[in-house]
This record gives C-alpha cells, structure tokens and sequence, in this order.
C-alpha cells in the first residue's frame, strides 16, 4: 500500500461502524482500534482505513479496498448490498483500466463511492 493511512468523516458513527464491519469482513479487513471517535479498520493490527463523525462531510470519496480474488470481490458487493449499501457497478471485468481489472463498487451510507478490486487474473 502506498499510503499508510486515510481519514473520512462520516455522518453516523454506529451506521457507518455496522456498514463497514460487515461490508469489509469478506476482504479480511475489520475494526481494529477507536479512538476518540473515530474507528480503525485494517488487517494484522494495522489500521488504514479510518472514519469519524464531523459536521462537514467531504464531497463523496472514491476509496478502493484491495482482493486477493474475483471472489472475494464478488462477496465484498454481497455483504455490502446487505449492510444497505447501494449498488454502483456489479462484479466484473472493467477493461477500460486493464484486462484483469476485477472491481464491484457500492454507494456507501454516507454517498462515497466504495470498491473492492483485484488485479489477478481469473483462475482456470
């Protein structure tokens, strides 16, 4: 990863904490710290990706989860679409970024645009 951390604010903390815990279960992402406020969710202790409540929520984000596989992928759009998510781009294939882009994007409670990717190829 080349960014170490990344910060949004939300608008409601325990909506965006349920949404996030189930949506990123699939990637084997989940909440690994809160502080003041906020929730970290990462992998192996480490969290990344970090939200809190504020008055001003920034303009909807693009945030981008890595996959290890299509379907992981595939599994992040179903838990997420059950959390209330909205849908944004099924599964599949967007060759328009290369030939084994493989992303599923959701809308997530708050309006920002989340993805989950993996650039493998599929497996035969």
């Amino acid at each position: 990863m080349i960014i170490d951390h990344i910060g949004m604010a939300i608008s409601d903390y325990d909506k965006s904490k349920k949404f996030y815990s189930k949506a990123l279960a699939p990637l084997g992402i989940g909440l690994v710290a809160e502080v003041q406020g906020w929730a970290g969710f990462g992998k192996d202790g480490k969290p990344e990706f970090w939200f809190g409540v504020h008055e001003k929520i920034q303009n909807p984000m693009h945030i981008a989860f890595s996959a290890v596989s299509r379907e992981e992928v595939n599994k992040f759009y179903e838990a997420a679409i059950l959390a209330g998510a909205k849908d944004n781009g099924k599964p599949g294939v967007r060759e328009i970024y290369h030939p084994n882009y493989y992303g599923a994007f959701v809308i997530d409670p708050d309006g920002h645009n989340i993805e989950a990717v993996c650039h493998a190829e599929e497996n035969k």
